[in-house]
């Protein structure tokens, strides 16, 4: 193969990679848009239900959204209490549930039982 085909074959094969990454990245937005729009109006279900969020209180893989960075919502927490997960309780128990190891859940995001 000459120098030419070699350098032609590696630019077209980078066009296509381009092409298609770039079909692929507003596809993936659209999907996460299309996620959160869907827990809003779950959170607002739940809302209406006497449901709260609190955080650090799912098990492993339980929670229902927000699992920090590099995951995607629900069921991706990976340690049991994780504090940047949440999980929909019955309202005015969230600060009050009996966990293991004195901990305590709360309505914001805690800075305890984060992965490493």
């Amino acid at each position: 193969m000459s120098k030419t085909t070699s350098f032609s074959a590696s630019l077209l094969a980078g066009a296509i990679a381009s092409a298609l990454a770039s079909l692929t990245v507003p596809a993936a937005a659209q999907e996460m848009k299309m996620a959160q729009e869907e827990m809003e109006k779950m959170g607002a279900e739940m809302t209406a239900k006497g449901m709260e969020k609190c955080y650090g209180v799912a098990l492993k893989g339980q929670n229902d959204c927000a699992a920090g960075p590099g995951t995607t919502c629900q069921a991706t927490s990976t340690i049991d209490y994780q504090g940047d997960a949440w999980k929909f309780v019955g309202g005015g128990t969230c600060t009050t549930m009996e966990l293991p190891g004195d901990r305590k859940g709360a309505p914001t995001e805690l800075t305890r039982d984060l992965p490493s």
